[in-house]
């Protein structure tokens, strides 16, 4: 059992940092959407 729970987080790991570039581009278009929100409400 607890090789399993090391299996998976090497392979969040794994799968966290080829994910990284993608998450950090869609966290800036989600900023962007809020501030045009934002910007819209005022």
């Amino acid at each position: 059992m607890k090789r399993v729970a090391i299996w998976l987080a090497l392979m969040g790991v794994v799968l966290g940092a080829a994910a990284c570039n993608t998450v950090h581009g869609f966290g800036e278009d989600m900023r962007a959407t809020g501030n045009a929100i934002s910007n819209a409400v005022k």
